[in-house]
């Protein structure tokens, strides 16, 4: 690898934006994808690696191609920095996910609670849920989840992430609660294509009781959402 291919890998890494290293076997011509220079079917093949987040070996063209995959870690957003989501942080850690914690009560979302040292992967912010969804907006690979049960905070964090690529959307709540939510999010102009998406109550129906319970069922959910399981939930009652 050249220097300057080295330091554009490095720079896309840091800065989290999704790219390939295109390596020509056997001869090692390589292409940091995507790059206008590129062939196009190198280009298209590329693009698949990413969205199934899969290193492989491609034939194109009669040329075979190793396309090492480089996407930025899944991010878990978080809406309240409750006592539930003390119990998901550690969690997610050996998932490989990074976690934004938002919480505008300043008495929740504190390094106290949530110490930098233990918790590398987490970013405390303070801001209003919306506010700190207009500033990071999720992505195709940003899965968000609500846990404070008060609509002022849960609410705009929903309508953000309904306009947005995330995957995975949850809240917490008991079926009246989230029966009361969707009514909700209907007065914002959602429909109900839209409401679908929400996942609620969060996680997978495992009898969850305990915070660190109800934590396992949701990153086991988001996992089997990422991963393509077929899940089948319960109708709303």
């Amino acid at each position: 690898m050249t220097p300057v291919l080295l330091a554009a890998l490095a720079a896309a890494r840091a800065a989290k934006r999704a790219v390939v290293l295109a390596t020509r076997l056997p001869d090692g011509a390589q292409h940091l994808l995507p790059d206008p220079a590129a062939p196009d079917a190198l280009a298209t093949a590329a693009r698949q690696a990413l969205r199934e987040d899969a290193s492989r070996t491609v034939a194109l063209g009669g040329e075979s191609w190793f396309l090492h995959v480089f996407n930025p870690p899944v991010r878990l957003m978080v809406v309240g920095a409750v006592h539930i989501a003390q119990a998901l942080v550690p969690l997610a850690a050996p998932l490989g996910l990074g976690v934004t914690l938002i919480d505008p009560r300043r008495a929740f979302a504190t390094e106290d609670r949530f110490p930098p040292a233990r918790f590398p992967h987490v970013r405390l912010s303070t801001a209003w849920p919306d506010e700190a969804m207009d500033a990071a907006p999720p992505d195709s690979r940003s899965a968000v989840i609500t846990l404070t049960h008060d609509p002022k905070l849960d609410d705009p964090a929903l309508d953000r992430a309904l306009k947005s690529e995330a995957f995975y959307i949850g809240a917490l709540g008991s079926r009246k609660t989230h029966a009361a939510r969707l009514a909700r999010l209907r007065e914002l102009g959602h429909d109900e294509a839209a409401l679908a998406r929400i996942r609620g109550p969060v996680g997978l129906n495992i009898e969850a009781v305990t915070a660190p319970e109800i934590a396992l069922s949701i990153l086991a959910e988001i996992v089997a959402v990422w991963r393509g399981a077929a899940l089948v939930r319960p109708a709303a009652a």
